[in-house]
């Protein structure tokens, strides 16, 4: 210490006995010292003073506990199951005799104590012992990140596993944890305690003094008890959800500080760990040094009690920027970690999971993302090739795209992690595939030739193919919404096309799977002229209109020429076979969830109580102006766009749709607003806002919209387009819209299909499209989302203003 004292004089040209915090200067003390680096050098340095400190408590500190009443060793090792390795040589006999006293204290309704001493202005020594659960230490670590606390060095120590079936007791271990924490300060001017999660909100809302101490900067004894209380309730009430509610709160900890401390997130750095299984007879040391971000012990510790990995003893040092933690862990089952697989294993998710953490903030649901990665990793070791794909996923942009993807919702991190992982990850780590958008060609070359590797069964030919179809739908699905959530494909109306590309490829390739199947069968169907039976298929609704969006069903209707019968023995009737066909497509395409990617045909004459591929003298009865169909039939049929099938017959589809319902009468503005009014009576909740259904959402600006093209596409045959904003332009290139009302549409259109979007990624479903109340975290979590691709930076004001304004245009252009 002399010899460190005269360095840093020499160092400084005076009276110098403070250490450097300057990571710099503490590497140039170091390096004058003859030590490696700065890391060595306080490894070094703290042994010289723990010993320094056991003299002087011996011989001088004693007399604090000379008026003890119990032996503390004995008893100590009662508790904890024997001698625990280290624990006698870094504490005296006054620190083991208060051990001892909160020991004692424990009980069925008191499993942990926490005793909290103040060592300097923000700084306190905290004690907490208790009984062992799994995470135990992690929890103890995030409640404390969540609440602000630094925890800049400790020792833990858990004892042997005592009782059990042979003592009439329940088998338990003891743990004795003395933290270094240090208060980072009093939460910023103006943050709310919900914005930067530091209320708490698990084992219900304790009382208002926990936050407000916190939030004010005066921690009190009554935060440690309100700390103690929070710790017995995530720790031991049993309920998993617990567990998951203090990630969330760290994770929302972590955004916070970042959004107001922006140097807390910095280039990933590397992480030194070594492994040692001959310092310890009954445990693998795990040595680990790095940069000491905010978060890190916690993940850490958590990412080993996810590998199976129990820990049982632990040094914690933190000297400014440095983390310099020594754990002792073992396996499930008691024993030291020798497989040089697991210890690999081990390795990867440290480093991986303390990466991911720097990267949350760019997360809308940091929660939701901390979960679905610690799953991820856990499908990643199954595989046999996982150390090769570490690396893959150890960079920053990788990282950042995990972080948004798996925590956009439950739903989207569920789709990934459902996949199989050898498809998904070339997604993730190739920028190249998540960047570039894919033509329709690229995507029927790919699908063909998967295709034509399924071997077909004998018994169900159609079954390998239709496992290559869903496939190859669900992943490129998923890689459009990847393309779309990370900002790579930023305009819903390009990513509107793509999702309508593989859809399109998909039906295409479904519907020549199963002609193929029953054309084996039955032949091929055939005119009583003896000529082909053409047949078309048309999309209606989002998918005629190339405008798909996250969890968009497809609504068809199949169409074939006329009557007669198949060339096959035997033969069946058109109607029969065209049924079967239907039938055979309608099981050859799975929809992933209720709604997302569901095919629909409740658009087809007559509805359910119709046949479900229809003639194209039927679909002219139906729809023709003496025919039985509703306004609101014909007024689907805007959308109609032939998009499978024989391309001649699906041209004289549309040009007989449009004899049918563009032939210059004025639309039948009445029967619009009375099925309007059914809408809102029958399917939206009173007292909420429908996106879709309310007035001012979506539905409204599309009626208008086809009300006008059904008003005026008899004149001006350019504004039957199928697509909603190509559609507003033809209009206003017909005169029919000012440019002031088209932009204004236009923004409302776009503004109400992006929060529609964002609503059923969020929740995964389709029919549940309404706007949660203003002042609710899933309000907030939605705004966060729309914020995050730019779309609105005050959604409740642009929700007033855009439906006001679509609900005033909707009422005047359609008069």
């Amino acid at each position: 210490l002399r010899t460190v004292e005269h360095s840093l004089q020499l160092l400084h040209n005076k009276q110098e006995h403070a250490l450097p915090k300057s990571q710099r200067e503490l590497a140039c003390l170091a390096q004058r010292l003859d030590f490696p680096g700065p890391a060595e050098f306080m490894a070094y340095h703290d042994r010289h003073r723990a010993a320094i400190r056991g003299v002087f408590d011996k011989y001088v500190a004693r007399r604090a506990s000379a008026t003890a009443t119990v032996t503390p060793h004995a008893s100590l090792t009662q508790h904890l199951g024997g001698v625990i390795d280290g624990y006698t040589e870094r504490f005296d006999e006054g620190q083991q005799q208060r051990h001892l006293l909160l020991l004692e204290a424990l009980g069925p309704a008191q499993r942990v104590r926490v005793e909290a001493v103040p060592r300097g202005e923000q700084h306190w020594e905290l004690t907490i012992v208790g009984y062992d659960e799994p995470g135990e230490l992690s929890m103890i670590c995030g409640l404390l990140l969540s609440q602000g606390m630094n925890i800049e060095a400790g020792d833990v120590f858990t004892g042997h596993s005592i009782g059990g079936p042979a003592t009439g007791t329940v088998a338990h271990r003891k743990f004795i944890d003395v933290l270094q924490v240090r208060a980072r300060g009093p939460l910023p001017e103006g943050s709310a305690p919900s914005q930067v999660g530091i209320r708490p909100r698990i084992a219900g809302d304790r009382a208002p003094g926990w936050a407000k101490a916190r939030a004010t900067g005066n921690v009190n004894a009554e935060f440690w008890s309100q700390y103690e209380a929070e710790l017995i309730g995530l720790t031991h009430n049993g309920h998993p959800e617990a567990r998951a509610a203090i990630q969330g709160r760290l994770a929302r900890r972590v955004v916070s500080l970042v959004e107001f401390e922006p140097d807390v997130v910095s280039t990933l750095l590397p992480l030194e760990i070594e492994f040692d299984n001959d310092a310890d007879r009954e445990a693998t040391v795990l040595r680990i040094s790095g940069e000491d971000t905010l978060g890190f012990l916690y993940e850490l510790t958590n990412a080993l009690t996810l590998s199976g990995i129990q820990i049982q003893r632990v040094k914690i040092r933190s000297i400014g920027h440095l983390a310099s933690d020594t754990l002792h862990v073992i396996d499930a089952s008691g024993r030291k970690i020798t497989d040089p697989r697991r210890l690999n294993e081990l390795r990867a998710a440290v480093i991986l999971i303390k990466h991911f953490t720097h990267l949350l903030p760019q997360s809308p649901n940091p929660e939701a993302a901390l979960l679905h990665f610690r799953e991820l990793l856990a499908k990643l070791f199954e595989r046999p090739d996982w150390s090769e794909q570490v690396a893959s996923l150890d960079r920053t942009e990788v990282l950042g795209a995990l972080s948004r993807l798996l925590g956009m919702s439950d739903f989207v991190g569920e789709e990934l992690l459902r996949q199989e992982l050898g498809r998904v990850l070339p997604i993730v780590t190739d920028s190249a595939m998540r960047k570039e958008a894919r033509t329709v060609d690229q995507l029927r070359r790919e699908l063909d030739a998967e295709l034509q590797a399924a071997q077909p069964l004998e018994t169900q030919p159609l079954e390998a193919q239709r496992q290559v179809l869903n496939a190859f739908k669900d992943r490129e699905m998923l890689r459009v919404d990847m393309r779309h959530i990370l900002g790579h494909q930023d305009s819903f109306t390009g990513f509107s096309h793509e999702l309508t590309d593989i859809a399109e490829v998909t039906i295409e390739a479904a519907l020549r799977c199963c002609e193929t199947e029953l054309r084996r069968q039955f032949g091929a169907p055939r005119l009583a002229s003896g000529g082909p039976c053409r047949m078309s298929v048309c999309a209606l609704g989002k998918c005629g209109g190339r405008e798909l969006g996250f969890a968009s069903d497809i609504e068809l209707m199949f169409l074939y020429e006329g009557t007669g019968h198949t060339s096959g023995s035997p033969s069946i009737t058109h109607e029969e076979y065209f049924d079967r066909l239907v039938d055979l497509f309608l099981k050859s395409i799975h929809a992933r969830r209720k709604g997302i990617f569901e095919i629909d045909l409740q658009l087809r004459p007559h509805g359910k109580a119709g046949s479900r591929a229809v003639s194209t003298e039927t679909f002219q009865r139906y729809f023709g102006p003496s025919g039985p169909a509703w306004p609101y039939e014909r007024q689907a049929l805007v959308k109609l766009r032939p998009i499978a099938g024989d391309f001649g017959l699906g041209q004289r589809i549309v040009s007989l749709r449009d004899a049918l319902i563009y032939t210059g009468t004025a639309f039948d503005v009445a029967s619009m607003r009375a099925l309007r009014d059914k809408q809102l009576n029958q399917l939206v909740t009173p007292g909420t806002f429908n996106a879709k259904l309310s007035p001012g959402g979506l539905v409204d600006i599309e009626y208008l919209v086809q009300g006008l093209q059904m008003r005026h596409g008899g004149q001006h045959p350019s504004v039957r387009n199928p697509n909603t904003r190509e559609a507003m332009k033809a209009l206003e290139v017909a005169g029919v819209l000012s440019a002031e009302q088209r932009l204004a549409l236009r923004d409302a259109y776009r503004f109400l299909r992006r929060l529609i979007d964002a609503l059923r990624m969020v929740r995964g479903d389709a029919m549940d499209l309404a706007v949660p109340p203003r002042q609710s975290e899933e309000f907030r979590f939605l705004a966060r989302r729309m914020q995050l691709f730019r779309e609105s930076l005050d959604l409740s004001a642009d929700l007033e203003s855009y439906t006001a304004l679509v609900r005033e245009m909707s009422q005047a252009l359609l008069l």
